[in-house]
């Protein structure tokens, strides 16, 4: 079960992610979470950074495309802004807002990337088909109830994980 919640990368945000690198895996397109992953819980807004990240990507060949168990309300407009076609209420780890992704993009599995900022939604849900998966550390301490409260085994799991790889 470790094994599926061990992401491929571990970051400390999405800017830390390396094209070349993803490109050398054979990486074309990548599925991104919303809240604490491109922005803050409880913003909206688009700073130029993430934009001119999100266009670096896009013009080196990669497809975005975001998943996220929001509501479509609460994250329309930031996926328009950012031109980038979105699934809402995914219902992550469940495989199959992943998959319709994965279908939109017209990509293998061994072609996507995932990156969020959550052990039991997007590392659990990508590595469950076999995705590269890119954990990053959540941009924002404010967020869902319910994800505060998963933080915390989250950071069991982290410890866990260090330590495995601390003893190799």
């Amino acid at each position: 079960m470790l094994r599926l919640l061990t992401p491929n990368e571990h970051l400390d945000n999405i800017y830390q992610i390396d094209p070349e690198h993803l490109q050398s895996l054979g990486i074309k397109g990548i599925i991104t979470d919303m809240d604490n992953t491109l922005v803050p819980w409880s913003d909206r807004f688009v700073y130029p950074r993430l934009r001119t990240l999100l266009s670096d990507l896009k013009e080196k060949g990669f497809q975005l495309f975001i998943v996220s168990n929001n509501s479509r309300n609460r994250g329309i407009s930031l996926a328009r802004e950012l031109d980038i076609p979105a699934i809402w209420y995914a219902v992550k780890p469940r495989r199959h807002a992943f998959r319709r992704a994965m279908k939109n993009m017209d990509l293998s599995p061994g072609e996507v990337a995932v990156v969020g900022d959550q052990i039991f939604t997007d590392v659990l849900g990508g590595n469950r088909l076999g995705l590269h998966t890119i954990l990053v550390n959540p941009i924002s301490e404010k967020e869902f109830f319910w994800s505060r409260l998963m933080r915390k085994l989250e950071r069991l799991v982290l410890k866990r994980l260090e330590g495995k790889t601390g003893e190799q």
